[in-house]
């Protein structure tokens, strides 16, 4: 049966089922927006978007905020620590055609932290507050925050930022279960949700371990979240939100994609990131093959074989040769139907950098 929750909409923007495509560097470029929003994603979140890249016109940032309208509702996230830049940018994004803003104070990446950015803000909550008063005043869409629980084990104080962030004009929260010092190890602790909601009326949205349809299920059963969002869980798999929607709709869990339809959305996904970044989008893509085709024999080999690709028709003549392969060999069911989360780029050197460059 579905699951009524207390909350329908964000602002204006309605939910749906509260299924959400959380943002990730890296990730969440416009082609895999669409895809997961066809499979059943409610709101699609953009990667992180630094506001001094946005204010300084960089082409990189400007790029992440590309919107296709089959995309929507879409919520384009941006992180920074000066207030002036970030309502700046609040405005840019706006005018971009943004459904919602989201400000980043999660971050835990050092290099981010560094510039009093994400994560930081954990450290001076009534600065974080004042920085989501000031977006959510400079702009007419709905502001919404996603953080952490805290800094460290010693220092959660996640129910007083809720507090402050709702005060602040923020239309909903997204927390992520873990403190900044955890990154993205350990697991994460849902039994805050229920803490959070007793002190806010906004909706609240759970981040964190959200890899399998059950683990959907089981945060709306277990907590009082208004929503879901799914991160690295869904990183070269998009079909969980269209199983984890079939399951928490019909209580029948959902069988696993079979492999032509798992062909089939890669070489649609490749197509899309091609057409949006040129040629270039064929290196790109290559972290999305892994996990497509996870469990599978003889994925590994046809792995290396993608990898050496340089154009579709090359990664089209491969996928065509490995099913050929499975088919002869009575192979088309996964051998190993386990997933884990993969590892997300954002801790690379030159990560930051990225975001506020022309490049």
């Amino acid at each position: 049966m579905a699951i009524d929750k207390k909350h329908t909409h964000i602002g204006n923007i309605p939910i749906g089922n509260g299924v959400f495509l959380a943002p990730m560097e890296d990730v969440c470029d416009l082609p895999f927006r669409v895809i997961c929003k066809n499979l059943g994603a409610d709101i699609v979140y953009t990667e992180f978007i630094s506001s001094e890249g946005i204010i300084r016109d960089a082409k990189r940032a400007f790029q992440k905020m590309t919107i296709d309208p089959q995309e929507r509702p879409v919520a384009v996230q941006i992180f920074g620590g000066n207030i002036d830049a970030m309502v700046q940018s609040a405005k840019i994004v706006e005018d971009a055609g943004a459904d919602i803003l989201d400000i980043n104070f999660g971050c835990w990446v050092k290099k981010v932290v560094k510039r009093d950015a994400g994560a930081a803000f954990l450290k001076k909550p009534d600065e974080m507050a004042a920085l989501t008063e000031a977006v959510a005043k400079a702009v007419n869409i709905p502001v919404t925050v996603k953080t952490r629980l805290g800094w460290d084990q010693d220092n959660i104080i996640i129910t007083d930022v809720a507090k402050k962030i709702e005060n602040a004009g923020a239309a909903a929260l997204a927390v992520h279960c873990r403190t900044r010092d955890m990154g993205m190890t350990g697991l994460a602790d849902w039994d805050w949700i229920d803490r959070i909601k007793e002190v806010i009326d906004i909706p609240l949205i759970l981040n964190g371990d959200v890899v399998h349809p059950e683990d959907v299920k089981r945060a709306f059963d277990e907590t009082s979240a208004d929503a879901v969002m799914i991160g690295r869980g869904c990183i070269g798999y998009p079909f969980i939100f269209k199983r984890a929607k079939d399951y928490l709709e019909t209580g029948k869990y959902p069988d696993e994609p079979d492999i032509y339809t798992r062909i089939n959305t890669c070489i649609e996904h490749l197509e899309l990131t091609v057409d949006f970044k040129g040629n270039h989008g064929i290196k790109e893509f290559r972290k999305h093959y892994s996990g497509y085709f996870k469990g599978y024999a003889g994925a590994s080999e046809c792995r290396k074989q993608l990898m050496e690709c340089a154009a579709v028709d090359e990664v089209k003549n491969v996928l065509a040769d490995y099913l050929e392969y499975l088919t002869k060999n009575d192979k088309l069911e996964a051998v190993n139907k386990t997933r884990t989360a993969p590892r997300l780029s954002c801790s690379r050197p030159d990560y930051v950098k990225r975001q506020t460059v022309g490049v």
